[in-house]
């Protein structure tokens, strides 16, 4: 068996990875010629996935990748990972889905199957994709080819986290499809969730991020209540958790980011507008989170007042850009939010991160691309009049931080139980 996935990137890599390891050959499609040539010559480009891992199906002609769609033809699968962002406008951006559609529609053989893994509105599948499929193939989804939905479940940077045992939700445009779907996957993953549509696939997806943007809102919100009480959220979580039933642990912090939760909720929130139907309690979660980097800056301009400094001109130093502790993915990351605020008030704002020594360029924050990681020395984080723990890496030595910061704002509860100085550590 060969297949093609297109889309290379933190779900797509992975996904590689785990059918070469299954006995499936792979062929990987991107339209970035870089990612390709890393992927040839067994070189990782992801920190988390060793290089090893996949040289050894390299070398064994198990994995290879090409820029040249026409290749789908090649093989009796496609699986699209592609990016599902939102435009300017905060509406649903699925050009990706549609120009890989598109690409790989006139290289469609009969009996072939196509499966979306993108997280993307319901009806995605089914109407978008189907058409473009069906007008580049002159071939017929459920008749003459297979189609199909499955959300992508990837964790990038947790270690238990492995693509075999993440149970796989998989939703057919036919029920032939969904066999021919479950066909496939059964190949690589060893849990299969099969449901009765590509529509409902879809919205599993959905529901799952979802469930994880209200709870965060939740105790986002409950932090700023409870730090005007005087209490604080980081001790009542760890108290609350401790019940056995009834109540999952979610934790605050300075703003959603990377590819899915703050994204997510809208393709939902827009696609429900066309049915009539409102979203609020998705919209308020959305409206919660998106102000949290604002109360971080806030909370920033008290600590840097209490020792007599304004935030124009102070020197500000976001600790971690990337979106989650300990990977190099910084795809809507808080950071930058907090970053372009406190540039907007006259601060002179500059970032450490191992994970991503440089910004690289995205369509959102093109004006940071080429910015460059402060080192992490006493000398450097001294000339720093505040810094705010935005990702707590566990690579970070913050006694090392407490040594040296005089005023360090922490949005992670990183510093508990870290020995600190009176005032010097401010919970945001």
């Amino acid at each position: 068996m060969k297949i093609a996935i297109v889309g290379l990137g933190y779900v797509g890599l992975p996904l590689s990875l785990q059918f070469a390891r299954s006995g499936v050959e792979v062929l990987g499609l991107d339209i970035d010629p870089a990612k390709v040539e890393s992927l040839n010559q067994g070189r990782s480009y992801i920190k988390h996935i060793e290089s090893s891992a996949i040289a050894e199906y390299v070398k064994t002609g198990k994995l290879s990748a090409s820029t040249d769609f026409s290749r789908a033809k090649e093989t009796g699968a496609v699986i699209i990972c592609v990016p599902t962002p939102l435009n300017k406008n905060r509406e649903p951006d699925i050009s990706y889905i549609i120009e890989t559609g598109k690409a790989i529609a006139p290289h469609l053989q009969k009996g072939a199957l196509v499966v979306l893994e993108s997280t993307t509105y319901p009806g995605t599948t089914d109407e978008d994709l189907r058409a473009v499929l069906e007008a580049g193939s002159k071939l017929k989804a459920g008749k003459d080819f297979h189609l199909a939905f499955s959300p992508e479940r990837e964790d990038p940077g947790n270690a238990q986290s492995k693509v075999e045992i993440i149970p796989k939700v998989i939703g057919g445009y036919t029920p032939a499809c969904l066999e021919r779907a479950k066909a496939l996957y059964g190949r690589a993953i060893k849990t299969l969730v099969p449901v009765s549509s590509c529509r409902a696939a879809e919205a599993t997806k959905l529901l799952e991020n979802i469930f994880r943007s209200v709870n965060i809102a939740l105790v986002n919100e409950l932090k700023v209540v409870y730090s005007a009480m005087d209490i604080d959220v980081w001790e009542v979580i760890n108290a609350a958790k401790t019940k056995p039933f009834g109540f999952m642990a979610f934790y605050p912090g300075p703003g959603l980011g990377g590819h899915c939760i703050p994204i997510d909720p809208f393709y939902l929130t827009w696609k429900a507008r066309e049915y009539g139907q409102n979203t609020r309690f998705i919209e308020l979660a959305g409206e919660i989170n998106t102000a949290m980097p604002m109360h971080v800056v806030n909370r920033t301009a008290e600590a840097l007042n209490a020792n007599r400094k304004p935030v124009n001109g102070s020197r500000v130093l976001i600790l971690g850009l990337a979106y989650k502790p300990n990977v190099d993915d910084e795809r809507e990351s808080p950071s930058y939010t907090l970053m372009e605020i406190l540039k907007s008030r006259g601060a002179e704002v500059a970032y450490y991160d191992s994970y991503v020594p440089v910004i690289r360029p995205t369509r959102e924050h093109a004006h940071w691309a080429g910015t460059r990681s402060v080192g992490w020395n006493r000398e450097t984080v001294q000339s720093f009049d505040a810094v705010i723990i935005s990702t707590n890496h566990q690579s970070v030595n913050y006694r090392e931080l407490a040594e040296w910061s005089s005023c360090i704002v922490d949005t992670r509860n990183a510093m508990a139980g870290v020995a600190a100085k009176a005032g010097q550590v401010w919970k945001a």
